[in-house]
């Protein structure tokens, strides 16, 4: 079995793969000061729950876009599993497509993942967008080229900004508004509607701005948490897929092999 890890800026997502079969996940907050001990305790206990040994774990792969995690989840590798794993984008398990920008090393991890799976599962030309702490877009063409993307705030960030900057505007939760009118009647339905629909706007708004630059017929591909939220009050994405960065790191422990 292979035991995947993708280290995000907000929460770390482990999946317990057979083959490209998702078996079990788990997510945990993302942590860099959490030493692979600590990673140990809490996993160990887990696969135990799902009936699986940890000799039964052939392969480890990790992504992360927190530098400090690196160290802590080799050590739980090498300590508690006897593997060396996999570090997605580094020597044997280097991206495996062409990166068509300014800075190709500054591609993060969970992008590339996300760009990697979009064109294994999708193919052709793709939009892929990632609802996570902030909200990315990545172009790529047909042949799996990345051709550049957008990097925006997250919903989250938005709303941090606006209750972190103003004296009395109240912490609100994220959700679908119940209907689609945009002129909300107290703070509370004026802050919503200013988060999701201001966000649904700029989101629609870059997609159509993107498929015309490209020229061509481009799928769009949503995944991240929110990526559901956001398919209730849209239909721009023509495929929702919140698990395409954890398979993207299935994929590649795959072209690696061992």
């Amino acid at each position: 079995m292979l035991l995947a890890a993708d280290v995000g800026n907000t929460n770390v997502v482990f999946a317990l793969f057979e083959g490209r079969e998702i078996r079990a996940r788990w997510r945990i907050a993302t942590d860099p000061r959490r030493t692979g001990d600590e990673y140990a305790v809490w996993l160990l206990q887990l696969l135990q729950i799902e009936g699986v040994a940890r000799e039964d774990i052939t392969q480890l792969i990790f992504a992360s876009v927190v530098p400090r995690a690196n160290h802590n989840l080799t050590v739980l590798a090498e300590k508690y599993f006897g593997k060396t794993p996999i570090i997605a984008g580094q020597g044997d398990a280097a991206w495996p497509f062409a990166i068509d920008v300014d800075q190709p090393s500054s591609l993060g991890a969970d992008r590339a993942l996300n760009i990697l799976a979009a064109h294994e599962k999708y193919g052709g030309d793709l939009i892929v967008v990632d609802f996570g702490t902030a909200t990315k877009f990545e172009a790529i063409d047909f042949n799996g080229t990345y051709k550049g993307g957008i990097i925006a705030p997250g919903i989250n960030l938005s709303l941090d900004a606006l209750v972190g900057k103003t004296a009395k505007l109240p912490r609100i939760a994220i959700r679908a508004p119940d209907d689609t009118s945009v002129i909300g009647r107290n703070t509370e339905d004026q802050m919503l509607i200013g988060v999701f629909w201001a966000h649904v706007a700029m989101m629609e708004g870059l997609i159509a701005r993107m498929r015309e630059e490209i020229g061509r017929p481009a799928k769009v591909v949503a995944t991240g948490g929110l990526a559901i939220l956001f398919d209730q009050k849209t239909d721009i994405f023509d495929y929702v897929d919140a698990d395409l960065t954890i398979e993207g790191l299935a994929i590649l422990a795959e072209k690696v092999g061992g």
